[in-house]
């Protein structure tokens, strides 16, 4: 009972507050670790091995450090609990962040720009209107998974310590997982490590968004076929349930660090999006995070 407490209070914390930028965040603390990390080890050679045991190290460092911090503060473990569950959920801080840029676009292209780069991580400098809206859709769908859909399943299988384990995780990819010259070896293992934390999480959030559509499984045949049009293994998925909820396309060539990367297109319906579309979008992730919570709660409580 303490935990389902838990998990409604941190998830009502953050329906009110998001992530307040006046409070710390773990995950700043995380970044913190990584960069540290990364400064010091990714030179000379036997760079993957190096960030192997650096990836290996950090996750079981936070699994081990929760765990500990829950076991013996039994005082305040409902308090804890519940805030260390609101700090790893971020569905209402993506939802603001979406919104505004859809805001910003509406008063320039440059603002809208400016706005969009918060949150992707290609160059935005030369995207056309249409394509800030479709990275910030984008955008919505692959971090339901990552924020929200994810960190509720990891709490569901390991508990909080699982929970906070896996932001590590989800900020060691964000940090070091890409394919450029200097993390394609040092940041390997984060990226696969990721991929195999999201398999299950990804593909569920796509369901979940089907569900929202009152039974539209014909959507699932649009998700199995264009759900592997990524470079990512996972977030194909979620981008291909609200590409074909909205019926547009998503996907297509992008800049990440000054480097083209040639992505294949999800979906067939070159339209222009617009702020029905973002609307939709945010109504759909809500109502996908709220059945989370509940099967989330359901299996804290037989559990």
């Amino acid at each position: 009972m303490i935990n389902v407490l838990s998990l409604l209070i941190g998830w009502l914390l953050d329906l009110m507050l998001g992530d307040p930028s006046w409070l710390p965040h773990p995950v700043v603390g995380f970044g913190k670790m990584i960069a540290f990390g990364e400064h010091r080890m990714n030179k000379g050679r036997h760079r993957k091995l190096k960030g192997a045991l650096m990836a290996i190290f950090l996750i079981a460092f936070v699994f081990a450090v929760t765990w500990l911090i829950c076991s013996f503060l039994t005082s305040f473990y409902l308090l804890l609990t519940s805030i260390l569950i609101f700090f790893c959920l971020a569905g209402t801080t993506l939802i603001r962040e979406v919104r505004q840029v859809f805001l910003a676009l509406d008063r320039s292209l440059e603002e809208g720009r400016t706005q969009v780069a918060r949150i992707v991580g290609r160059d935005t400098s030369e995207l056309s209107a249409q394509e800030v809206r479709t990275a910030a859709l984008e955008t919505l769908a692959e971090n339901l998974s990552d924020g929200v859909i994810a960190p509720l399943f990891w709490l569901a299988v390991l508990g909080v310590p699982g929970m906070l384990a896996y932001k590590m995780v989800n900020t060691l990819d964000s940090m070091i997982g890409y394919r450029t010259e200097r993390y394609r070896d040092f940041g390997c293992w984060a990226a696969h490590i990721d991929d195999v934390a999201n398999y299950i999480p990804a593909r569920l959030t796509a369901l979940l968004m089907i569900i929202t559509q009152k039974g539209r499984f014909s959507l699932c045949k649009f998700v199995w076929r264009y759900g592997k049009n990524h470079a990512s293994p996972n977030s194909g998925y979620p981008e291909a349930a609200l590409a074909g909820i909205l019926n547009c396309r998503f996907g297509g060539p992008h800049y990440y660090f000054g480097e083209l990367f040639d992505k294949p297109f999800i979906g067939e319906n070159e339209r222009e999006l617009t702020t029905g579309d973002m609307k939709k979008a945010v109504l759909v992730n809500r109502t996908a995070e709220v059945i989370m919570v509940i099967l989330t709660g359901l299996c804290l409580w037989f559990i």
